[in-house]
């Protein structure tokens, strides 16, 4: 945030934020070369990180059917260690009504054999399930990640060759921005944002403000060129400078930030 630092006039304010507005525009410049790739990159991120918790989620299914699986072998291994016990003690029975319910005990634990051998067939069929869905999964993440790196490098690549000048310009802006009176920096801060093509302070151009095709009257044209107060367009909200003015800074800027 911009801060006062010593008193200055209007028009050494209005050359500062001309001259921020250069530098400003520069680094917007360089900022759109980029395209969309700084939002490509981040949404792939986000996608991959997405499938990411989906993998994390069949295996931790795959894991649940596995250890039911193993639940149902210990059933099928209880059971059948049952059935070897009933058909021992049937060998030894006194009466017939023992031989049927031990007999009875060993129609059971089939039973749930059966089912248990039906439920491990169950849980193996979702396994494969999942395990299929799983691949599909881990390739399109395989894909996405290299589309990733892909797109890492050209950005990278776009970075590395203006990062020496978007470091200085950074400099520059805070430089310039230092200034320029808190209230003032805030109002330039908030007419950028709001400006579609970052523009806050414009020079004029046959009459009008750059960008603008409402004329000014010659009093107010006249007023400008007198830099004795900061004037804002009533129609574009910008910032208004005069023609002499911008030429002076854009030579200097010129020599300020040349590369």
């Amino acid at each position: 945030m911009a801060k006062k630092t010593l008193e200055i006039s209007v028009e050494e304010k209005l050359r500062a934020l001309y001259d921020l507005q250069i530098i400003d525009s520069r680094l917007d410049e360089i900022r759109n070369t980029r395209g969309e790739l700084p939002i490509e990159v981040e949404d792939l991120e986000i996608e991959i990180e997405g499938l990411e918790k989906r993998t994390e989620k069949f295996l931790s299914e795959i894991k649940q059917q596995d250890d039911e699986i193993k639940s149902k072998n210990e059933i099928i291994n209880h059971a059948k260690a049952l059935i070897e016990k009933y058909k021992g003690q049937q060998d030894n029975v006194r009466n017939n009504k023992e031989f049927e319910a031990l007999g009875k005990e060993i129609e059971y634990q089939e039973l749930e054999i059966q089912l248990a051998e039906k439920r491990i067939k169950e849980y193996g069929a979702k396994i494969e399930h999942k395990k299929e869905a799983l691949d599909e999964l881990n390739s399109k993440i395989e894909g996405l990640r290299e589309h990733l790196n892909f797109k890492k490098n050209e950005l990278d690549g776009l970075i590395s060759e203006t990062q020496k000048e978007e470091e200085f310009l950074l400099e520059k802006s805070k430089e310039f921005s230092a200034k320029i009176d808190e209230r003032l920096f805030n109002s330039y801060t908030r007419i950028r944002t709001n400006s579609s093509n970052g523009l806050a302070v414009v020079g004029l151009e046959r009459g009008a403000p750059k960008g603008s095709f409402f004329t000014l009257p010659p009093q107010k044209q006249m007023e400008i060129a007198q830099r004795k107060k900061i004037i804002i367009d009533e129609h574009s909200g910008k910032i208004l400078v005069d023609d002499e003015l911008v030429v002076e800074e854009d030579q200097k800027m010129q020599e300020i930030i040349k590369f």
